[in-house]
């Protein structure tokens, strides 16, 4: 049997994956009336955004982690006040805000770990 880890690289895709999963799922939720479900699922929501949030290094990337963290509160905020709204339209803005992260991660991930690959290969 073989053990699998995951790079926190594939760690971060995997999170924003389960939240866009969550946000979309609450989207669709408030759109059929199905507030309890949207509800739960902006739960979820909200809490992968929480973690991703604790997990900003900020002795690493000061700059970057300061943009990520305002972005991440914008979005809590906004999953707060669609929770108590039942609004598809700010789960929609949450979505909006945060696909360019989502596109960004998607790309640099693979890259770095091909570098990294790169770099081990040839010491």
């Amino acid at each position: 049997m073989q053990a699998t880890t995951s790079s926190p690289g594939e760690i971060l895709l995997a999170l924003y994956d389960g939240l866009f999963r969550f946000l979309r799922g609450a989207e669709l939720c408030f759109q059929n009336k199905q507030l309890v479900k949207g509800r739960e699922l902006l739960s979820k929501s909200h809490a992968i955004i929480s973690e991703l949030l604790l997990a900003l290094d900020h002795g690493k990337s000061p700059e970057l982690c300061a943009q990520l963290e305002s972005i991440y509160d914008y979005c809590m905020g906004t999953i707060v006040q669609a929770n108590l709204k039942t609004d598809a339209q700010l789960v929609s803005d949450v979505i909006r805000v945060l696909t360019p992260l989502r596109e960004a991660w998607t790309q640099a991930v693979p890259e770095a770990q091909r570098q990294s690959s790169t770099l081990r290969n040839a010491g």
